[in-house]
């Protein structure tokens, strides 16, 4: 059975807008890819890809990676990535570059249901807040990889907006990244 993670760039006060800062929002920019950490990030990344069997990403997500060339990239990520099974979450897509990419049309929490039974492993989800949102809703999540980056934004998009209910969490592990990030490993607590 496949398990759904959740892998998440993020500020202290749970900004996840524009981390780059190509987006055009204001407060943009708050990851800075010229850190020290930039390596360290990228090892962890890499790792999390490695150990992955596929990957799931709502339309706007993919066409992100599609729009800075990650169906052309070289190295082991790019590698990794491009090999991986890409499932798409949209009802608008058609052209799909990126190899091994395939859309899911229709209910997506029937969608995401049936392929948690199909992929034995975990399905990492990069960005795509609001399909993250409607997972989190439906309790389709089964783990969060939250990269915290040393930086309060002050306003944005937050991964988590309003919900429906709790959601209590148990922490599974810490671990630092590179001299100021940390990943903390989080699964929801479904007993509590």
């Amino acid at each position: 059975m496949g398990k759904i993670v959740i892998s998440e760039n993020i500020s202290l006060d749970g900004v996840i807008q524009d981390p780059a800062g190509e987006e055009g929002f204001g407060f943009g920019g708050w990851f800075d890819p010229a850190t020290a950490d930039r390596e360290a990030w990228a090892k962890a990344l890499t790792d999390e890809a490695l150990g992955a069997e596929a990957l799931l990403l709502g339309r706007r997500s993919y066409e992100y990676f599609i729009a800075r060339g990650w169906e052309s990239r070289s190295g082991e990520w790019a590698d990794r990535l491009r090999s991986l099974p890409k499932y798409v979450v949209s009802s608008t897509l058609e052209d799909l570059r990126w190899t091994n990419s395939a859309v899911l049309k229709g209910d997506v929490v029937n969608e995401v249901s049936k392929l948690k039974q199909e992929v034995n492993g975990d399905i990492v989800i990069y960005a795509s807040g609001r399909l993250v949102t409607t997972l989190m809703e439906r309790d389709l999540v089964d783990e969060l990889r939250l990269m915290i980056y040393p930086v309060v934004v002050g306003a944005g998009e937050r991964l988590f907006g309003k919900t429906g209910d709790r959601k209590p969490m148990r922490l599974l592990g810490t671990h630092a990244v590179g001299e100021s990030l940390v990943l903390l490993t989080y699964q929801p607590a479904r007993d509590a």
